[in-house]
């Protein structure tokens, strides 16, 4: 099947994602879109999907135009689309998920055809080798299987073009190479693949051509032989520098001792077990692992945000579990939460007010117990044009800020101030590749100047770029303490659950 789409424009209100795009999509090929999260990309597959309406330009298929009122009149014309998080019902087997929504039934009673939806995820499994059990239960398997039945999903319904929304976002590297050897298989067998991504490596992988959006527009296009430098040059239209220069790290004290500490969530299920280590002074823990394995309540059992069922944690020597939120961060911890929108920001304060959320009682921004305006905004404006955020005024809401910009605000005020230890979760999650230059730069930065820094990142590539050392997350639990240089394949395992580890 050959796709067309047209001088395709979706606006939402004032904004344009999209502003008369043109692309064209041979069966049998890979074509990935990329761009920087934010410029688009997700945004046109949804049109081309049916979830909107595109207020200009049509859709072609093999030369004839289509017109889809949802998804369903999609996948009935042989289009379908992996969605970044996961449209699977959990209690439900793979055969289940598969069938619903295009059940068969079967006898004179009409009962559910069960048999036939197992014997089509056996046949489809067979052919690309995805290894599933058709009566498996979607919440007993790995994120790279639930990934798969996605896919067998969409091949159920006869897709002939295959969209994939950032599909390695909560992948090992393992399954990821799983993952882009399917994507290949699946070009061989003549379908058509619309990967989404921002992820460079893997565009260059198995991509046959290369779209690249920025806000909005189509800039350019690219084969696959182009260099990352080319095409993150494509991305944010300037030169951009891949690698992140640092010189070796130079550990001094223990700045932060995290001893025995294990997190119960009000279900009772245990969250963090046991979990034991130290940050030095100028040096960066990067914690590595698949999202959803304790990444999350340790750092915020370290802010105090959670509580701690056992074990402590001293900050330069004193113990801060316990303490409130604000004296922990008044000790001297800076943190970037991985949800800036529920945890790192006041959606309706001014960009200005949100810069000084940690220290709107301080000087210079109050004076006993009244504010100062001008010092705020004067401030405000200085951070904005150092951290590259896009904004008409700092008056201007947070909530009216891009997730990438949000995210700027975020790191703005906490690597404004003095820190002993700087957590950063997911500290460049919607940040363009040129963004995530500078915010490794002020990372380095506050290591260089003698913090300790704690990175939780699920991109790898990060990881390996800042880590002085890298702890893995399994479970809960801290499975090993590598060093940098450490191979991706055993990091790979490492992050899902094998002990193979050497600790540094």
């Amino acid at each position: 099947m050959r796709l067309e789409l047209k001088g395709i424009t979706k606006r939402f209100g004032t904004f344009t994602a999209n502003d008369a795009i043109d692309l064209v999509v041979e069966s049998g090929t890979v074509h990935a879109l990329l761009g920087e999260n934010g410029a688009g990309k997700s945004t046109l597959m949804n049109v081309l999907f049916g979830l909107y309406d595109a207020d200009e330009g049509q859709i072609l298929l093999d030369g004839a135009p289509a017109d889809f009122d949802g998804p369903g009149d999609a996948m009935a014309a042989g289009i379908g689309m992996v969605h970044q998080h996961f449209m699977l019902v959990p209690p439900f087997s793979v055969a289940e998920n598969v069938m619903l929504g295009h059940e068969q039934v079967t006898g004179p009673a009409k009962l559910l055809d069960i048999d036939a939806a197992r014997a089509k995820v056996k046949e489809i499994s067979d052919r690309f080798k995805f290894d599933v059990d058709p009566d498996a239960i979607i919440e007993d398997l790995p994120v790279g299987a639930q990934q798969r039945v996605e896919i067998i999903k969409a091949l159920s319904r006869d897709a002939k073009v295959l969209i994939l929304d950032e599909p390695t976002a909560v992948l090992t590297p393992q399954e990821t190479d799983e993952l882009l050897a399917i994507v290949k298989d699946l070009r061989d067998s003549g379908t058509a693949v619309v990967l989404i991504t921002h992820k460079l490596r893997e565009v260059q992988a198995v991509a046959d051509t290369i779209t690249v959006i920025r806000r909005g527009k189509v800039v350019g296009t690219a084969a696959p032989t182009a260099s990352q430098e080319e095409l993150a040059s494509l991305m944010v239209g300037r030169d951009v520098s891949m690698t992140v220069d640092k010189t070796p790290a130079k550990p001094g004290k223990v700045v932060l001792r995290v001893d025995d500490m294990s997190v119960v969530d009000p279900e009772g299920i245990a969250r963090l077990k046991h979990v034991s280590f130290d940050v030095r002074a100028g040096e960066i823990l990067a914690i590595a692992g698949v999202q959803g394995n304790g990444q999350t309540e340790l750092t915020e059992a370290l802010l105090g945000v959670i509580p701690t069922t056992s074990g402590i944690a001293l900050l330069d020597n004193e113990i801060i579990t316990g303490m409130s939120i604000k004296d922990v961060l008044m000790s001297g911890m800076g943190f970037v939460p991985e949800d800036r929108t529920e945890d790192g920001l006041v959606a309706d304060f001014t960009i200005a007010n949100n810069l000084i959320l940690d220290l709107h009682d301080k000087e210079p921004y109050a004076k006993g117990l009244a504010l100062r305006p001008k010092v705020i905004e004067e401030q405000a404006v200085k951070h904005v044009e150092q951290f590259d955020i896009r904004t008409t005024s700092v008056e201007a809401t947070a909530g009216s800020l891009s997730g990438g910009n949000q995210q700027k605000v975020v790191l703005a005020r906490e690597l404004s101030r003095s820190l002993k230890l700087l957590i950063a979760s997911q500290p460049t999650r919607g940040l363009d590749v040129g963004s995530i230059e500078f915010v490794h730069k002020r990372i380095i930065a506050e290591r260089d100047a003698g913090a300790a820094v704690i990175i939780v990142s699920s991109e790898l590539d990060e990881v390996l770029a800042l880590a002085d050392r890298i702890a893995v997350m399994y479970h809960g639990q801290i499975v090993g303490i590598v060093p940098p240089d450490t191979d991706r394949d055993t990091l790979g395992l490492m992050m899902a659950g094998a002990h193979t580890e050497e600790a540094a």
